[in-house]
């Protein structure tokens, strides 16, 4: 089932819209071996001992509704029970052999399902070859310690030079737990809030390692193609101002927001550029029509005015010199061409609140976090006219406080099975990360709801964690 899945995921990457499901009358499938849920919900991107805890969590309080509340509970129960046959009604036309059986079943089945996924972790497989090797390279590499990673402090604002700088926040890397820790400042007179010290290329690409491709390349790609809603509210953004006919997407990773704002732009050619790989998958599935690799201030002579659209989703922050940016894309695109940004807001109360724990801080990864008026003057410095602004309709609904929990549980017990941890990983480390992983699944119900809330608050007040802009390139 495993292996089955792996090639759905693959054929839906390269086929988006003409892959599909069909179920085969009586056909049933063998039971599940020893581990095989743990593989299959890993196959699939999800964290298997988080899960287990949280159904285990919903079954506890199925059982305690219906002691305290018995009507409302049976009733909560009954739609739990019988929610299979209400899926797959046969009104649909879906007629799986077993529904009936497997219904009545679904209580049992649920929790022993679960107490063995939370079991399946205690035994350690042998590690793979790949892994064994990237443990041994990161294990070279960081007996020289990461101090060597980061550049000397600098003493003035990289935005407008002002000398007078303070202490934003300070944090180890909370994304993959790898050693370090890094401070952004912020500059009293503009805003602008960056990295100092700020990492070195031999230092970037240590912490990007194993994130969006490698190890981290399945997780990076679940989230990633879990956005199209946003992406398409992006490319939206350009309708009443222009028809685009030559699009390029800078940072592009594998082509997510290309795939889907096609669908907004069926006429429209999407190019993308990014540092990694990816690009040239998303070459490959069709996602994007060519690939460039490498850096995009490097690459924009080759590119001078071939793009009458320009985006640069939450790119803009991960570079080292975010000028030297803007001015490629002036160089690249036509006069009259459009630049869309999308930026994390390092003005979002949200931010303040959490801490080291607002996940849009991405430390190691974010070099600087542009307050929306200092970009608003770049752009008007480099001859663009500004025709639209987000705020409300940019938030990131994809968890303030939910990535806050993420990020403290990792924090209190980070993975020691990763190639770059720094304590021995035996069995009492990965038990209590279980232990603490299964501690937070009530905090991640209420940091749900605190979510929900803050997205409908973000909407109605024009607030939020990110900001957009829609700028024109002058015509002369």
């Amino acid at each position: 089932m495993c292996r089955f899945l792996r090639h759905c995921v693959t054929l839906k990457e390269y086929a988006p819209d003409a892959t599909g499901w069909a179920l085969a009358p009586g056909l049933t499938a063998p039971p599940p071996g020893p581990g095989e849920h743990t593989e299959e919900l890993r196959a699939r991107g999800l964290p298997p001992a988080l899960l287990s805890a949280a159904r285990l969590a919903g079954l506890a309080l199925l059982v305690k509704c219906c002691i305290s509340a018995p009507r409302w509970g049976a009733a909560a129960a009954a739609l739990y029970w019988l929610q299979p046959v209400a899926v797959l009604t046969p009104v649909r036309g879906l007629r799986p052999a077993g529904l009936a059986r497997d219904t009545a079943a679904r209580p049992l089945r649920s929790l022993t399902t679960a107490l063995r996924t939370l079991a399946t972790p205690a035994a350690v497989p042998p590690e793979p070859a790949d892994r064994a090797d990237r443990r041994a390279a990161y294990t070279g590499e960081l007996a020289a310690g990461t101090e060597r990673f980061l550049e000397p402090r600098r003493t003035d604002c990289p935005w407008c030079s002002a000398p007078d700088l303070t202490v934003r926040v300070r944090m180890p890397d909370l994304l993959q737990g790898k050693p370090g820790r890094f401070t952004l400042e912020e500059c009293r007179r503009c805003g602008h809030v960056f990295q100092n010290p700020r990492l070195t290329p031999e230092g970037l690409d240590f912490y990007y390692r194993d994130f969006y491709e490698g190890l981290g390349g399945e997780g990076a790609a679940l989230v990633l193609g879990r956005m199209s809603g946003t992406y398409r509210d992006r490319a939206a953004l350009l309708r009443p101002f222009t028809t685009p006919r030559a699009w390029l997407d800078v940072g592009t990773a594998a082509g997510h927001f290309c795939n889907a704002a096609r669908t907004v732009w069926p006429e429209t050619r999407f190019d993308g550029l990014d540092m990694g790989e990816g690009v040239h998958e998303a070459a490959r599935r069709g996602w994007i029509t060519t690939a460039y690799q490498g850096q995009f201030p490097d690459l924009a002579d080759r590119l001078a005015g071939r793009y009458d659209t320009v985006s640069m989703h939450h790119y803009l922050e991960h570079t080292r010199d975010p000028f030297a940016e803007l001015d490629a894309a002036v160089k690249v695109l036509a006069p009259g061409g459009h630049l869309l940004i999308e930026l994390p807001d390092p003005e979002s109360r949200t931010g303040r609140l959490l801490g080291p724990y607002w996940l849009p801080w991405f430390q190691p990864q974010h070099q600087h976090l542009m307050p929306v008026g200092n970009l608003k003057q770049a752009l008007a410095a480099r001859g663009f006219t500004l025709l639209a602004e987000q705020h409300g309709a940019a938030h990131q609904g994809n968890g303030d406080f939910l990535a806050a929990v993420a990020l403290l549980a990792n924090r209190l017990a980070p993975d020691p099975q990763a190639p770059w941890a720094t304590v021995p990983d035996t069995p009492a480390r990965r038990a209590a990360r279980r232990t603490v992983q299964t501690a937070a699944v009530p905090c991640y119900a209420a940091a749900f709801a605190l979510d929900a809330l803050g997205t409908v608050a973000a909407r109605a007040t024009d607030g939020g964690n990110a900001y957009r802009l829609l700028a024109r390139k002058a015509l002369g």
